[in-house]
């Protein structure tokens, strides 16, 4: 029965050779996504803005990280539905029904879509494009959200228009474009569905997929299915939750990919955690009594979601809050804010960001020529510091400020040094960990019992006290400027 599942899931057009997965295998309409402008763009996009110029192996970029994500999504879903089939000991007498594998295979299939285009909105330098103080004006610009859908209903995605966008809305608007220029009919998938389990979104499914969902419950649940306060019309949401969770949730697709690429491009292994041990220990849970159907853990893969918790933890504080890279992820914004003060520049990357025509050129290719025309003209610049890798100088650290402290020990550090208190810079990045018990209590611990072998789903913290250890973290880096800038007026 798991050979029927793998045949109907294992064909495939091409295959991908990935240095961190080794071969992937796509299907003719990933191929067509793939090949679209709009995702070939990603290509020109880093992974980690430029974490390279302090890990000198940390090129790569957005485009492999897509597939890598699309290729760890599938493992996900099919380890739960091998780990299903063999717990079940489904018989080559007691097969699945084609509307069961029609199921898995559309589910799968849409959580692979999911996967790969949950980045696709990304521009230059990924997150340090946003946080730059020029981009975010432009980026709250009033009727910027009806310029980028111009001429297309959003409302099937976003019933309200965002306060604020996100990389996360550009994400979904180029994945409408390419969605509806591949041939997903053939493939037999349906657009809102895929963009369904991407962040930010509200859709209603298709009827294909509320049927398969269906199915898809029948399945795992079994003879629970109609039981307790289940109510059809509530399953296709919360089967459209399940995939969700895999592309962006606590244990997701999006973060077991990033973890073991950014650790093997830069080197380092303390972001590298076992992810066959992981995905060998994922279940379906499932409740129809709450109703709830989510990711659950055996008991004993406990340890390898607790390496991948900690993994994490410590590539933020290691890798990520590196001292000479959150200093240069200050210069970064700097720099994009000083092209962004050239009315030209300015005028194109506003075109860009309500285009998608245009949205393409959003690259850090642009960016990359634009600082070295600036450092050219102006040597005292920030863009100068990127070009020519001229680091900020560090002068201290410090973990847990507020806002207060910070800028209390900034006076002191600048008496201390007899520096103008103006020409210390600092940088934080906060460590979001508070939420971890919280959003794991959404993964259950699949237990069993030991006579009757019944089994039971309980809250990870009632199981594990590990997950209740971590809580928010700042950490601080006290820089002195390079220079002091000179006014410019746009």
């Amino acid at each position: 029965m798991r050979r029927a599942v793998n045949d109907l899931l294992g064909a495939y057009d091409k295959l991908i050779m990935d240095p961190v997965h080794g071969a992937i295998p796509l299907y003719r309409h990933e191929i067509q996504v793939i090949d679209h402008p709009l995702f070939q763009r990603l290509r020109n996009i880093c992974q980690n803005d430029i974490l390279s110029l302090v890990f000198p192996g940390a090129t790569h970029s957005r485009f492999l990280h897509s597939i890598g994500v699309m290729h760890v999504g599938t493992r996900m879903f099919r380890a739960m539905i091998d780990a299903y089939l063999r717990e079940r000991q489904l018989s080559e007498q007691n097969d699945l029904t084609l509307s069961q594998l029609d199921a898995i295979d559309y589910l799968a299939k849409t959580i692979r879509l999911g996967c790969l285009l949950h980045d696709s909105g990304h521009s230059s330098f990924s997150h340090q494009f946003t946080q730059a103080r020029h981009i975010r004006e432009l980026m709250s610009r009033p009727g910027r959200f009806e310029d980028l859908w111009a001429d297309v209903d959003f409302t099937q995605y976003h019933p309200q228009p965002p306060e604020e966008l996100e990389h996360e809305h550009y994400s979904v608007r180029v994945a409408h474009d390419v969605l509806w220029a591949t041939d997903l009919a053939a493939a037999g998938l349906n657009a809102v569905d895929v963009i369904g389990i991407m962040e930010t979104t509200e859709v209603k499914p298709s009827p294909t997929f509320c049927k398969h969902a269906v199915t898809f419950w029948e399945f795992i649940a079994g003879a629970d299915a109609h039981g307790g306060a289940i109510v059809e019309d509530d399953i296709p949401g919360m089967v459209m939750n399940l995939l969700s969770s895999i592309v962006s949730g606590e244990i997701d697709a999006d973060r077991a990919d990033y973890m073991l690429r950014d650790g093997f491009h830069s080197s380092v292994t303390i972001g590298g955690f076992n992810l066959d041990h992981l995905l060998s220990n994922l279940r379906f849970g499932w409740n129809p009594h709450e109703p709830w159907l989510g990711l659950a853990i055996t008991q004993k893969g406990l340890g390898a979601l607790e390496d991948f918790v900690y993994s994490r933890y410590q590539m933020y504080r290691k890798v990520y809050a590196h001292k000479t890279a959150l200093g240069f992820d200050w210069l970064l914004r700097e720099a994009i804010n000083e092209v962004l003060d050239d009315e030209e520049s300015f005028h194109w990357i506003d075109t860009c960001l309500s285009n998608m025509q245009w949205f393409a050129e959003l690259t850090d290719n642009f960016f990359w020529e634009a600082f070295r025309k600036v450092a050219r003209r102006q040597p005292e610049s920030f863009s100068f510091c990127i070009v020519n890798r001229v680091k900020l100088q560090h002068l201290d650290t410090r973990e847990d400020l507020n806002p207060d402290a910070i800028a209390q020990h900034s006076h002191w550090l600048a008496g201390q040094l007899a520096l103008n208190p103006a020409n210390v810079v600092t940088c934080s990045m906060y460590a979001r960990f508070s939420n971890i018990q919280d959003n794991f209590n959404g993964i259950k611990v699949l237990m069993r019992n030991p006579v009757n072998r019944r089994r039971s789903l309980q809250k990870i913290t009632d199981v594990s006290a590990f997950f209740s250890k971590f809580g928010d973290g700042i950490i601080t880096h006290f820089y002195t400027r390079p220079f002091t800038p000179a006014p410019i007026h746009r």
